[in-house]
Order: C-alpha cells, then sequence, then structure tokens
C-alpha cells in the first residue's frame, strides 16, 4: 500500500508540474528536477512494469526536499 500511495503522489506532483507548464512555464525555471519529475510521472504511468523501487527512494530521499524547499519558496513569494 505504501508503494502504491508514493507512485500516486509522484503522478499528482508531475501533473500538477505538466499543467503549470502550460499555463505559466516559466515559473518553473524556479523548480529543480521538474522535467525529470514530469518524466518519472510518465513513467509511473505508463510503464510501471519497469520502475526500481531503489530509485524510488533516493528520489524521496535526495531530490525531493531541495524541490519541496524551491516550492514553498515559490508559494511564499506568490502569497498563497
Amino acid at each position: 500500500m505504501v508503494k502504491s500511495a508514493v507512485e500516486r503522489q509522484f503522478e499528482i506532483l508531475g501533473e500538477a508540474l505538466n499543467r503549470i507548464k502550460k499555463i505559466d512555464p516559466e515559473l518553473l525555471n524556479e523548480l529543480s528536477d521538474w522535467q525529470r519529475i514530469i518524466s518519472f510521472r510518465n513513467v509511473i504511468v505508463h510503464a510501471y512494469d519497469v520502475i526500481d523501487d531503489e530509485i524510488v527512494f533516493l528520489v524521496i530521499k535526495d531530490k525531493i526536499p531541495l524541490f519541496l524547499e524551491n516550492l514553498t519558496k515559490i508559494i511564499s513569494r506568490l502569497n498563497f
């Protein structure tokens, strides 16, 4: 269940970034690895049989904290 929940959150995050890309692409320039997150979402949705759990864990451990830090700065600047 945890694996499924984590993958679902990556699907949602990737889809949200994809929609932002269509609305305000310049906003994404402030986010690290946004293209890779969208690509990762596509793998989870379309090529789920090749997902490596170790890679997912490393992304969560190494990449998501910086991404969240950048996202928090953008949100605070936009006064959401």
